[in-house]
């Protein structure tokens, strides 16, 4: 067997900028894997983990440092051997599932065992000079019901209130990105519940959160940063109540599913999420969705474009294309 393998670098544009309690971005750049087997092409989009460092540039040599390898017929399992958990591995993983579709006939989808339903995704709603500024943005999103608030130590309840006053209709979960330290989030927490917000995501630092296990919540916490692959599951499940598994942190599908398994076995509520990407990136995401409680995968939405052919977004809902895209 023998494959032909490619990687290249692209950067998509943002809509708008988009800002989080830690960064903003302008644009998305990512690397794109392909492999080619047989005349068919499996395709495969990571951005990485920012705040570990990684960059599209070191993915790309991590891609290219095993391309030898991948070109002789490495699989999916020879892959979380050849790279450790991270973004190159992800792409990577994403176009062998690809490639597998297409060469067997059978997608992703059932290979993984789950259906290629629509899934409900979050809208996220970037942090804004002002309150009222999300609460517009909101507002201008009648179609939509269900939101992801970023947030910062700035005023959170104020902004939450805001966005509840413009949308008393929607669901709402909340993202601090590491921006609160314990004291803030035992203070603002039963002002959020009782706003009607769903869950908190990732409150205190990533190695900073032992006190998360003493602490009796008022609504469920989610594990993103602290949470980047099953070796790290263990604490988590003694200070949280759901994960955030990202294929870009855990390594890609494969490893992503033996997550999600793992984390049910602990009692964990799962959300689905992405740093970001075009609808090549939130694809494989897409049948991992099919096991979660809550799904982010808006990436192209906040984009200027989205690659042709991708996923059909529609009030909220996600749905495949008509025409093969990746791993049909």
């Amino acid at each position: 067997m023998m494959r032909r393998v490619s990687t290249h670098l692209e950067n998509w544009l943002a809509l708008i900028p988009f800002r989080i309690s830690r960064h903003t971005w302008d644009d998305f750049p990512c690397v794109v894997c392909e492999i080619e087997q047989d005349g068919m092409i499996g395709r495969g989009e990571a951005l990485g983990v920012y705040y570990l460092g990684e960059t599209e540039k070191t993915m790309r040599d991590q891609l290219d440092s095993i391309a030898p390898e991948l070109g002789k017929g490495a699989n999916r399992r020879d892959l979380l051997e050849l790279l450790p958990a991270g973004g190159a591995r992800s792409a990577a993983d994403a176009a062998l599932w690809d490639l597998e579709a297409q060469l067997s006939g059978v997608s992703a989808w059932e290979t993984a065992g789950v259906s290629a339903s629509p899934v409900e995704t979050v809208f996220t709603i970037g942090l804004e000079a002002e309150p009222e500024e999300m609460g517009a943005r909101a507002a201008a999103s009648a179609d939509l019901t269900l939101f992801k608030i970023k947030l910062n130590a700035d005023r959170p309840v104020e902004r939450i209130a805001a966005i509840r006053e413009a949308r008393p209709d929607a669901r709402l979960v909340v993202d601090v990105n590491e921006g609160w330290d314990f004291d803030q989030l035992r203070d603002v927490a039963p002002a959020l519940a009782d706003l009607g917000v769903s869950m908190i995501e990732q409150p205190l630092k990533r190695g900073h959160d032992e006190e998360l296990e003493d602490y009796e919540s008022p609504l469920p916490l989610c594990a993103d940063e602290s949470c980047q692959h099953i070796g790290e599951l263990g604490p988590v499940a003694r200070r949280y109540q759901m994960i955030n598994i990202k294929l870009d942190k855990c390594g890609g599908l494969t490893h992503g599913l033996e997550l999600a398994t793992a984390a049910r076995e602990e009692n964990l509520g799962l959300m689905v999420g992405c740093m970001g990407g075009t609808s090549l990136c939130m694809a494989p995401m897409h049948v991992l969705a099919q096991k979660a409680d809550f799904v982010d995968i808006d990436g192209p939405l906040l984009l200027k474009n989205d690659r042709l052919g991708g996923f059909i977004y529609e009030r909220g809902l996600v749905s495949l294309p008509e025409r093969r895209f990746w791993g049909t």
